[in-house]
């Protein structure tokens, strides 16, 4: 019979000297700008300190240091790589070659088993510095390559670098098939984990007359269009209001959601709710959730709609965020992207027909099985020591 690795785990920690353990243990590194709360820098973070509590030697290069942060577990180092004093007087191509001397310089230091980039400068920045060397780069998509990836220096830069990359991870098959077959040969399809706080909740008996949508209000989450067909809505159906959760980035979008408010004298039923840090209680009171984005990586607001068992329409928007996870009609309802009377339509279905609405939102709720932490982590475990085998067997 086998012995499981915890015990065996405890087994070499018992009979050999903590300088031969620690020598042993693998080390693995991340590479991206900062750690500023966001979608990329949450996954970091989490996947840093549970590598860390694994046994792990975990790294975080990061380019900055920023306010409002997530916190990492101390047992990860963190190493600024980015430009030091004196180097921002220098000239762009100077600063952008330092860059990549800093973060090879990382490299060469700390030896890492796995170089994992997050984010699109990150990812060209960890080829040029490790990409020839014995250090493995594993790299990250995480918004849709069109309109990102595509640009003529973009063109460049993926011909020379990616064919050095050990492996990618992205978040959706559209994204995987904007790239050539040699980086999809080598790449897993892996979600965004979903904080726990959303998981295992229970809707209330009677939910309110609200439609509802939680994201920073910002030009490509389209809450415009949104707020133009919950005017529809409320024609059929004056008794409902829209809340939108999210703070402003300060794009211009929040001046267009006031006026289209003003305009339409719809004060007393588009309410801009702002942030809040209580969505696991807000949510679940609505009727129905409302995703009305026109392109996104892998949206956190769906996921944590799901996990909350929201019944939702959502936009198919590309690069196929929200039909890698839903099934129109099983688990949501999906309508073209900036189509308000196919929004407002789907919204009136699900007010009309509760019990649909209920068993969609049902069937959301077991995204948790797929995009819980515990199970994102083990997929990146499995996948980086695969990088790893591979990179010892070469």
């Amino acid at each position: 019979m086998t012995a499981p690795l915890e015990l065996i785990d405890l087994i070499v920690k018992w009979n050999y000297p903590q300088e031969w353990y620690l020598s042993n243990m693998k080390t693995i590194a991340f590479h991206l700008n900062c750690l500023v709360q966001g979608g990329a820098e949450r996954v970091v973070s989490n996947l840093a300190n549970q590598f860390a509590k694994e046994g792990y030697k975990v790294y975080v290069a990061t380019e900055w240091v920023d306010e409002n942060e997530f916190a990492l577990d101390e047992r990860v180092t963190r190493v600024h790589v980015g430009l030091r004093e004196g180097d921002e007087k220098k000239n762009r191509i100077t600063k952008f070659f330092l860059r990549i001397k800093y973060l090879k310089e990382f490299v060469k230091k700390y030896h890492p088993d796995v170089l994992i980039a997050f984010a699109q400068r990150a990812n060209y920045r960890a080829l040029m510095a490790a990409g020839n060397s014995d250090v493995p780069v594993v790299i990250s998509i995480r918004t849709d390559p069109v309109g990102h990836y595509d640009a003529f220096s973009d063109k460049v830069q993926i011909k020379w670098l990616f064919p050095k990359a050990a492996g990618c991870v992205f978040q959706t098959t559209g994204q995987k098939e904007f790239f050539k077959p040699y980086l999809q040969d080598n790449s897993r399809i892996i979600l965004n984990p979903v904080n726990p706080k959303y998981f295992g909740l229970t809707p209330p008996a009677e939910r309110e007359k609200a439609v509802v949508h939680h994201a920073r209000l910002v030009d490509f989450k389209n809450q415009p269009m949104l707020c133009r067909a919950f005017i529809k809505v409320h024609e059929k159906h004056p008794d409902y209001v829209l809340k939108i959760y999210g703070p402003d980035s300060f794009d211009g979008t929040k001046e267009i959601l006031d006026k289209i408010i003003a305009d339409n004298h719809a004060e007393d039923y588009i309410l801009l709710m702002g942030g809040s840090d209580e969505l696991e209680k807000e949510i679940p009171k609505g009727a129905v959730y409302a995703f009305s984005s026109d392109w996104e990586g892998m949206p956190n607001s769906l996921l944590e709609a799901m996990a909350m068992g929201m019944p939702i329409v959502a936009t198919d928007c590309p690069c196929g965020g929200p039909r890698t996870v839903m099934r129109d009609g099983e688990n949501g309802l999906l309508v073209p992207i900036k189509d308000e009377d196919k929004m407002a339509e789907g919204i009136c279905k699900l007010i009309e027909d509760r019990e649909l609405a209920e068993r969609l939102g049902k069937e959301a709720a077991k995204i948790e099985e797929i995009a819980n932490g515990d199970a994102v982590f083990v997929q990146w475990r499995d996948y980086l020591e695969e990088v790893i085998s591979n990179k010892k067997i070469r």
